[in-house]
C-alpha cells in the first residue's frame, strides 16, 4: 500500500484486503518458543493499558489458537492485578429471532491460572470454549481483548470472517459507549496500513503489539 494514500471513507471502499491466510499462513509458521517470546514482549506494553482501566477491571479474554499471539500473559496480566478475566462463548442464546444461529458473544468467569487447564468444547468453527451458568454481556466488561487476523493504522480489524464480535459490539460502537474499550492483540506483521471498511465493522480502540501500544 502507498503511503500516499489518504484515508478517507470514499477511498476506504476502494481498498482490496489481502487474503486471510496470508496472515495465518506467517502465524502458523512461527514456533513455539518464538510465539511465547513475542508474547512477552507484547506484555510488556500492558501497564499502559492498565493506566485506563479501574480497580478490578472486568476484561474479556479469548483461547489463542490458529497460530496466534499466546493469551496466557494476558491472564497472569489479569489475575495479578486483580482484574477479573473472562472468556467468550459463541452462541450462547439458542437462536436469533429470525431462525439463524445467534452471533452474539457471553463471557464466563475464569478461575483457573492457566488458560490450559480450564475444560473447553471445540465450537463448530473450530474455536475453544467454555460453558458456565453464569454469563456477562459485553456492555459489562470494562475491556474486551479481541481476536483478529489483520489490522490497519485505523483500527479497522479483519476477523476470520464469522462476525461475532462486530455483531456483539455493534450496538454499543454505534450508541457512542465508552465501554468495553475494544483492544486488539497480534504480531506486529499483521498491523497493515489500510483495510476496507464495511458498514458493520467495529473498529479498535486500541492495539498491542510486541513492538508497542498504540491509540486509535
Amino acid at each position: 500500500m502507498h503511503p500516499e494514500l489518504k484515508h478517507s471513507e470514499s477511498q476506504i471502499s476502494t481498498v482490496s484486503n489481502p487474503p486471510r491466510r496470508q496472515f495465518t499462513r506467517q502465524r502458523r509458521q512461527l514456533t513455539a518458543g518464538e510465539r511465547r517470546h513475542y508474547a512477552r514482549m507484547a506484555s510488556l506494553h500492558l501497564s499502559k493499558l492498565q493506566q485506563r482501566l479501574p480497580k478490578n477491571a472486568r476484561i474479556g479474554l479469548y483461547y489463542d489458537g490458529f497460530g496466534e499471539l499466546p493469551t496466557q500473559p494476558l491472564l497472569t496480566w489479569c489475575q495479578g492485578l486483580g482484574y477479573l478475566p473472562y472468556l467468550p462463548v459463541v452462541g450462547s442464546l439458542s437462536r436469533a429471532s429470525d431462525g439463524s444461529d445467534d452471533k452474539h458473544l457471553r463471557f464466563v468467569p475464569i478461575y483457573q491460572s492457566k488458560l490450559l487447564n480450564i475444560p473447553t468444547r471445540i465450537h463448530s468453527l473450530g474455536m475453544k470454549q467454555n460453558h458456565h451458568r453464569r454469563l456477562l454481556w459485553a456492555r459489562e466488561l470494562d475491556v474486551i481483548i479481541c481476536p483478529l487476523v489483520a489490522v490497519d493504522l485505523n483500527g479497522n480489524r479483519m476477523g476470520m470472517g464469522g462476525g461475532f464480535y462486530d455483531t456483539t459490539l455493534g450496538k454499543s460502537y454505534r450508541s457512542g459507549a465508552k465501554r468495553p474499550l475494544k483492544i486488539g492483540w497480534c504480531y506486529d506483521f499483521q498491523v497493515v496500513e489500510q483495510l476496507q471498511r464495511q458498514p458493520w465493522d467495529v473498529p479498535l480502540d486500541g492495539l498491542i503489539t510486541p513492538s508497542g501500544i498504540r491509540w486509535f
